[in-house]
């Protein structure tokens, strides 16, 4: 990635190309696609060169006529890409209100991991008293689902983890318990015990997540973090009555219209409220930006990964 300067963003984003709203960036975050775009392989991947960057907080500079936004107004959202420069064209239906109790760098670190923790406990119908187990739960996700669980979903989550000082964050943020991922009989102690499963990783530890359902339990597909895409005989869904389901926002707001204002209006309460507070594991100036998909490569942050731009 190189480090070079741009002409401020032209017109409106692709996804809202009638309604231009530019924002003047205080702080970036990035996530997973961003480096999948940096490679070609994500589905909204561009050719080279762009700027990278997938989440915005700042303040807004333009905003079109009845997007309820003004200029002058503290917000977070979504870009996709070009988050990763003083400006930045975002759509007004994928922007949130930033309270003035967190500052832009926890802004910046919000509109991806917590609309999809929210909309995955959503989609897993989770109630009130039901246990959740939760894997990768120290990443990005991961530490969304486990803050926001209990207050917005009340039910208890079940943490699986690689190490000690994971451990430690997930339960700091409402983890009701901990299991190794490392200790070889982890499939045993969470076996039949999850009325829902939210599954980051994927891989060849899937199976041993659909085990720990219960009968009539649900597992919700979030990621692959562990690089590869699993695959699983559908006769073990039949004989405990699972449910399995996947999640993407932009896909069911396709078919479905009002599902991303309904998340998102789910998390700004979360936000007014005072119930999200995000975990920030690395900052990086700018002018390193490149470091924060490397550090996003190498797995070495705990919590998001944010570039102070301002």
């Amino acid at each position: 990635m190189l480090r070079e300067d741009v002409a401020e963003p032209a017109g409106a984003h692709w996804l809202s190309p009638d309604e231009r709203m530019l924002v003047d960036v205080h702080a970036a975050a990035i996530c997973f696609p961003d480096l999948l775009q940096t490679r070609g392989q994500y589905q909204h991947s561009v050719e080279a060169p762009f700027v990278s960057g997938g989440e915005v907080a700042g303040v807004v500079l333009e905003a079109p006529a009845g997007s309820g936004f003004f200029a002058g107004d503290r917000v977070l959202g979504l870009a996709r890409r070009g988050a990763m420069a003083e400006r930045a064209l975002v759509p007004p239906g994928y922007v949130l209100r930033l309270p003035e109790s967190l500052s832009f760098a926890e802004g910046a670190a919000v509109y991806i991991n917590y609309c999809t923790a929210w909309y995955a406990l959503y989609r897993a119908g989770a109630r009130p008293g039901e246990t959740v187990f939760v894997t990768g739960a120290a990443g990005g996700v991961g530490t969304a689902v486990t803050q926001i669980a209990g207050e917005a979903f009340g039910v208890q989550v079940v943490a699986l983890v690689s190490s000690d000082e994971k451990g430690r964050v997930v339960r700091g943020l409402g983890a009701h318990e901990v299991v190794r991922s490392d200790d070889p009989a982890w499939p045993s102690l969470v076996r039949d015990r999850a009325h829902v499963v939210l599954d980051m990783v994927g891989g060849d530890s899937f199976l041993d997540t659909v085990r720990a359902l219960r009968v009539g339990g649900r597992l919700v597909v979030v990621g692959f973090a562990a690089g590869s895409i699993p695959t699983i005989k559908v006769n073990r869904l039949l004989l405990k009555n699972l449910t399995l389901v996947g999640i993407s926002m932009d896909i069911m707001e396709e078919e479905h219209p009002g599902t991303v204002a309904m998340i998102n209006t789910a998390v700004q309460g979360l936000l007014d409220d005072g119930t999200i507070r995000p975990l920030i594991g690395v900052r990086v100036p700018l002018s390193d930006g490149a470091e924060a998909l490397r550090i996003m490569e190498r797995r070495e942050a705990l919590g998001k990964i944010v570039v102070d731009v301002r």
